[in-house]
């Protein structure tokens, strides 16, 4: 895991060396990207079946044959260790309470005429959420961006995933039962994309899609964009930490672990203006690494993304933070409110030492699908609000129609729309013909 001292000659370089992916945008995913969503697009259930067949080695002659049976999910749930399912639970119970709070609500005011003016809002009628399930299966991941979908509203809400092999979690069975999801296929890649985008001849097409993914599953959600809408393109996960050396050492050394174990690619960064702090991390980093089980995807993910970072201060800290915009930030700091201020950039904020990452990756309560790869400088989490639509609501009654009209009109002139300026003028002819009536 490689030293970086802000004070160093080439510590910009090195940054943007560092915070760049090799291969986000491969051409050959790409290339064989589109291939899958045309061939889904034309083909439906059998381009489906045919790669499903292929990438995952599921062998079905029915789509309906790879759609999760609820009872079947309802005994996973029942199954499950009596620890686990409570965890299930509880995590399902926080997850709702804090979504509940984000509900938008439409509104009306009247303008100084007497005119109606506000916002209708409204819940999307069917999405598709994408959960991963490659390297890992992740019932976190229904629990996040299903929930949300279902307190704004959502009605049809359509769950893919792969399952190589064949082999189905037990624990994502139980997450499907808990969150009350009732179509769910095991569906995974580009293909599923493209049943969600396009339809097939057994699955409708739905309005949107969320949720995290690979490359290949990146890179289709980009490609259907404006036939259907998405949430982000998500990269791997991250996580930056300002430490001011007061956090035990090994609660930092744990934090770096559990996001570098997610992928070979994952980003793992300290940010510390304590030198002897830093170098203690490197230290306990060597002599804990061969303890954990994914030790290969920790050193690989540490080796080629990872870095410990030396700063001058805390000031300065907040500003490599904000070059990088992570996913996860961690202030553990003693007093992370005086930090607050300053950071601009950030997917979620994780206050103090006890504020794990990991704690929000289950049950803390926000979704954990979270803007990446530096997007959180425009993106924000999943939340209601991205299963929520908004239209703009106008009634006006006649009140100022002339000054209305008039200014519409000079305008609509200005711009070359004479069109659109006799529309607005037409309506002080019909306000004065209705007074004089």
């Amino acid at each position: 895991m490689r030293l970086m001292h802000t004070r160093d000659a080439g510590f910009d370089t090195d940054l943007d060396a560092l915070l760049t992916l090799d291969g986000a945008e491969d051409e050959t995913v790409v290339s064989i990207v589109t291939q899958i969503l045309a061939d889904v697009r034309t083909r439906g259930d059998a381009a489906v079946l045919e790669h499903t067949r292929r990438l995952d080695r599921v062998v079905c002659t029915e789509l309906e044959d790879l759609r999760f049976d609820p009872a079947e999910c309802e005994q996973a749930y029942r199954s499950l260790d009596s620890a686990l399912r409570d965890a299930l639970d509880h995590a399902v119970v926080r997850i709702r309470d804090f979504h509940q709070r984000q509900r938008q609500e439409g509104w009306t005011f009247e303008d100084e005429y007497g005119n109606k003016l506000g916002q209708r809002v409204t819940p999307l009628k069917r999405v598709g959420v994408y959960v991963p399930g490659g390297q890992a299966s992740y019932p976190s991941s229904v629990l996040m961006t299903v929930i949300p979908a279902q307190v704004a509203g959502v009605r049809d809400i359509v769950v893919t995933m792969p399952t190589p092999d064949g082999i189905k979690n037990p624990s994502l069975m139980a997450a499907f039962h808990v969150a009350g999801v009732t179509q769910a296929y095991a569906i995974g890649g580009a293909q599923a994309i493209g049943a969600l985008a396009y339809g097939t001849q057994s699955l409708s097409c739905v309005h949107k899609i969320v949720g995290p993914g690979g490359a290949f599953v990146a890179a289709a959600k980009r490609q259907v964009f404006g036939r259907v809408g998405i949430d982000i393109i998500a990269g791997p996960s991250e996580v930056l930490i300002i430490a001011d050396g007061t956090t035990p050492v090994d609660w930092v050394v744990l934090d770096l672990f559990s996001q570098a174990e997610h992928d070979p690619v994952a980003q793992a960064i300290l940010v510390s203006p304590d030198e002897s702090f830093v170098q203690a991390v490197q230290t306990r980093i060597e002599q804990m690494i061969d303890a954990q089980p994914r030790v290969d995807i920790i050193r690989a993910s540490l080796e080629r993304r990872g870095a410990l970072i030396v700063t001058r201060d805390l000031t300065e800290a907040i500003a490599v933070s904000n070059r990088v915009a992570p996913e996860h930030l961690e202030l553990a700091v003693v007093d992370p409110e005086a930090l607050m201020e300053g950071i601009e950039h950030a997917g979620a904020i994780f206050m103090g030492a006890y504020s794990a990452e990991v704690l929000g990756d289950y049950a803390a309560g926000p979704s954990h699908v979270l803007p990446t790869y530096g997007t959180a400088r425009f993106s924000s989490p999943l939340g209601v609000y991205d299963f929520q639509k908004r239209s703009s609501v106008l009634q006006i009654n006649g009140g100022g129609v002339d000054q209305l009209s008039m200014t519409s009109a000079l305008l609509a002139r200005s711009e070359g729309l004479e069109a659109h300026a006799q529309a607005a003028l037409a309506r002080i002819r019909k306000a004065h013909d209705s007074a004089a009536d």
